[in-house]
């Protein structure tokens, strides 16, 4: 039986300012650091042949810090269709300002729903339809072979994950939440199915 770890990234400066950051590229704050060190304490009982994480610097950052937390440096390959949802015209904005703009209701259905446009960025779905085959091409192969594959990724990468995964609704992955330095780990057989699903928060 082989791991799937997913882990989001820790705080990064931006996430600390309230500010949407999509495809920016922000370093993690100090909290940020600290949350990488404590999702990596959640793995010390995992040895991990590869890892997988986005062009984004502060996934990167959060894998380094895990590292190490694990006394090892994991092989990682690097791939843009890990990274985070292109927040468009909002990159930039701070989250609380459009809250009040757009109201409680309209604020959530922008964030967390399943297919809603933002002018020059993307929806969840589109997140989904390039992070999904990247994993059935690149990251389920490796998993299949017997390997134990960490990822660090983002928010709506992993959501996107979580739902192929879990079989989640339109509905139900607009509930779905991916704290920062959050851990969530898959036992999968070798055929790729998902065996058992845990979650490991501080």
């Amino acid at each position: 039986m082989e791991i799937l770890a997913l882990v989001r990234h820790g705080e990064s400066t931006w996430n600390a300012r309230g500010i949407w950051t999509g495809w920016e590229d922000p370093p993690l704050s100090e909290k940020g650091m600290e949350e990488a060190r404590e999702a990596g304490e959640k793995l010390k009982n995992i040895k991990f042949d590869l890892a997988f994480t986005s062009d984004l610097l502060r996934a990167q950052q959060t894998l380094k810090q895990m590292g190490y937390v694990l006394k090892e440096q994991i092989p990682a390959i690097v791939s843009p269709a890990l990274k985070e949802r292109d927040y468009g015209v909002y990159t930039g904005k701070n989250k609380w300002s459009i809250l009040k703009e757009l109201g409680e209701e309209g604020f959530k259905k922008l964030r967390r729903g399943w297919d809603v446009p933002i002018q020059n960025g993307e929806t969840l779905k589109d997140v989904y339809n390039r992070t999904v085959p990247y994993y059935e091409s690149e990251i389920l192969p490796k998993l299949k072979d017997g390997k134990n594959v960490l990822v660090s990724a983002h928010g709506n990468s992993l959501r996107a994950l979580v739902r192929y995964l879990d079989g989640l609704s339109d509905s139900d992955v607009e509930n779905l939440e991916i704290a920062t330095g959050e851990v969530i780990i898959y036992k999968v057989d070798t055929a790729g199915s998902v065996v058992s699903k845990e979650l490991r928060r501080a």
